[in-house]
């Protein structure tokens, strides 16, 4: 058992043991014996019988056993009476091994295997399993099984609920009763029936039974898990929505040339580099989402062809579901003045990767507005040196705290049909907030102080679209400030936790870092981890730097961004700029001062250094030449991040990987880049 010491065995132990090997060897070499010359006799299968009843988790013999079965199933003889005969002694070949141990998932799936070729009774399985949940009433394999056994027999799930909430109250610390009473009651909304047809009806009294789990022992962490499904259950909605867009409802898009500017601003950071002539549409779901394509969206305007549009999934895992889908709208290069038109849904294929279909179709308009222009050599050479120093962030003024809410809101789609919807959710989740500020002042309790900064989180997130506001963010910030001190042992995740409430409040408080409707800083926060994304799709130029930062997941959304400066964070090797990769409008980028090259293989993203184990380059054809470039070849990370970025300016120093050498590759796999830490290339 888990957290039990070892110790020294005894001296009969040890002689005992060495006679069970050594039966067990012999037993092993005679059934390879059989097995391999495909030898079924009634001898042989016996001989698996016993080999089993020692080693039930050799699946070798379940296997063999398996094609025995099949070779006597298959004899010219064979009757309905001698088939039962088979399927009833491997029936009790598996009894017999799980008496010797009740989890060895070779013989679960055995007897399933069994009972799967329609032979056998069902009516015993029930009763075996009361008597293997009495010997232990959480073993996961037995409730798996008996998930399976009931839906064989047509056993209604509100029975197996019944059976569920009896487990449990013998046992309020049966996570395999409470597991399984999540996945009853999330196949009963699924299909809808009898009185489980609405969660606003269901969840609130299961918040009631999990309190008297919680409030009678705080730490059993049982109980906390069902508490968290349920609150998945309350805050989550099944139909996936659309939460943003870029460009925003009613704004503005003006092309200059090559270049795009969103609103009236006009500045050297507001370009757009978009050399196809073309600028992303850019839309942002709740959830992961598949069959986003030019039947289910439609792009009404006057110079593009709907069906010419290409929507694209922006995932790390190279998956077709995504959150974030972006498609580019070609436009013409003379004077242009025109109205957009983007309806999401309205054509039914939008799913989620749960299955449940868009069902709230949405639309959202915008203009654009193109003037041909010829750039100057002094404008180059403006867009091609920018610095990102933070008096660059000062240059085009402070804007007022309500064009920085703008900022941050403009983009966000507003669900009507969701506020009536949402009462309920908004009631269970402030009675829980009220609830567990109760428990945590009677009892100190760490998972009750991570439940409650979820609450608030969830409840300040239901209410954002419409309070404008994350009322409870400081308490939630405090409480894991807390954590991080009580619970060392996953400092990391309270502190990823914390970066993104302090980013989402960030919006509220930010007059002084946004300075221009492009450019936003958020440097020197401490952040461990970036999120709200959703809500900054409208930046071209950003300032991480001076942070905690390890990983950057997620910035693939920000299509617009062409200005990134991620100095003295604590990435740690070039995998973890792969979201970059997806960035077309990436211009000038500020990796100096990290950790990347500090340890030889990246350990967080897989175990050995080999372009067959990651992801990145898996996307190139395998019958192409990658390049005879020894260098090159020494450095395949550099070459698949690197290779499709389009940079002018890019700062490596301060990192271990950085030397001569190094930058001496970057310099053939990026010809176009103009400036490499801060000289001018030849």
């Amino acid at each position: 058992m888990h957290g039990r010491p070892r110790k020294a065995p005894k001296p009969e132990d040890e002689a005992a043991s060495s006679a069970k090997a050594q039966k067990l060897r012999a037993l092993q070499t005679q059934f390879f014996t059989f097995h391999h010359n495909k030898i079924y006799t009634k001898e042989a299968v016996e001989l698996s019988a016993k080999l089993l009843e020692i080693n039930p988790e050799s699946y070798t013999a379940w296997n063999y056993r398996k094609l025995a079965v099949e070779h006597y199933l298959n004899l010219p003889d064979c009757n309905p009476d001698s088939i039962k005969s088979v399927l009833d002694d491997e029936l009790r070949v598996v009894e017999n091994a799980l008496r010797q141990n009740f989890k060895s998932y070779g013989a679960w799936h055995h007897r399933k295997w069994v009972l799967s070729k329609g032979h056998s009774s069902i009516d015993n399985e029930l009763r075996l399993l009361d008597k293997f949940q009495k010997a232990d009433s959480r073993n996961f394999h037995a409730w798996n099984y008996r998930r399976y056994v009931a839906e064989s027999m047509k056993r209604s799930e509100q029975d197996e609920l019944k059976y569920a909430e009896d487990m449990i109250y013998t046992n309020f610390s049966n996570y395999s009763a409470w597991h399984n009473r999540s996945v009853l009651l999330s196949a009963l909304f699924e299909k809808k029936a009898g009185g489980f047809l609405l969660k606003e009806k269901v969840l609130p009294e299961e918040y009631e039974f999990i309190h008297q789990a919680i409030f009678t022992d705080p730490d059993d962490q049982s109980g906390w898990f069902y508490h968290l499904w349920l609150l998945d259950q309350t805050v989550t909605t099944d139909s996936p929505l659309l939460a943003s867009s870029w460009p925003g409802h009613g704004s503005d898009v003006l092309l200059v040339g090559d270049r795009c500017y969103n609103g009236s601003a006009f500045s050297p950071f507001s370009a757009l580099h978009s050399d196809s002539g073309s600028f992303p549409i850019v839309l942002y779901f709740n959830q992961p989402v598949g069959g986003v394509n030019s039947s289910t969206v439609t792009v009404e305007c006057g110079f593009n062809k709907n069906e010419d549009l290409f929507w694209k999934p922006l995932s790390a895992s190279n998956s077709q579901t995504a959150r974030v889908w972006v498609a580019h709208l070609k436009v013409p290069s003379s004077d242009l003045h025109s109205t957009v038109e983007v309806s999401v849904g309205h054509s039914k294929g939008i799913i989620s990767t749960r299955g449940f279909v868009y069902s709230h179709p949405s639309m959202f308009s915008f203009k654009v507005h193109v003037q041909p222009m010829e750039r100057d050599s002094s404008q180059v050479s403006v867009a091609e040196n920018i610095s990102l120093r933070e008096e660059n962030f000062k240059v085009y003024g402070t804007q007022s705290e309500e064009s920085i809410i703008d900022s941050f809101d403009q983009l966000i789609i507003k669900n009507g049909h969701e506020t009536t919807a949402s009462n309920w959710r908004f009631e269970a989740l402030a009675k829980e907030i009220e609830c567990f500020r109760e428990l945590l002042s009677l009892v100190d309790c760490k998972i009750g102080k991570l439940t409650l900064a979820r609450l608030l989180k969830a409840y300040d997130a239901m209410s954002y679209p419409f309070a404008n506001k994350l009322v409870h963010s400081e308490e939630v910030l405090e409480l894991y400030s807390d954590l991080m001190k009580l619970d060392p042992t996953h400092y990391q995740f309270y502190k990823d936790e914390h970066s993104i409430v302090l980013l989402q409040k960030y919006k509220d408080s930010a007059s002084s870092a946004i300075c221009d409707p492009i450019c936003l800083r958020l440097n020197n926060l401490s952040l461990s981890r970036m999120g709200a994304f959703e809500k900054l799709l409208w930046v071209q130029m950003l300032d991480l730097s001076h942070n905690e930062l390890q990983s950057i997941e997620g910035l693939e959304a920000m299509q617009l961004l062409s200005c990134l400066s991620l100095r003295n964070n604590k990435l740690r090797s070039l995998t973890t700029l792969e979201p970059l990769r997806k960035l077309k409008s990436l211009r000038i980028l500020d990796i100096s001062y990290n950790q990347i090259g500090d340890q030889s293989i990246d350990t967080t993203r897989y175990v050995c250094s080999s372009p067959l184990s990651h992801s990145v380059g898996s996307e190139l054809n395998r019958d192409e030449t990658v390049t005879s470039d020894v260098a090159l070849i020494n450095n395949w990370e550099a070459f698949f991040i690197f290779k499709d970025f389009n940079l002018n300016q890019l700062d490596i120093v301060g990192n271990t990987i950085a030397d001569e050498k190094f930058k001496s590759v970057l310099v053939k796999i990026m010809p176009k880049l103009k400036q490499l830490d801060g000289k001018l290339l030849d």
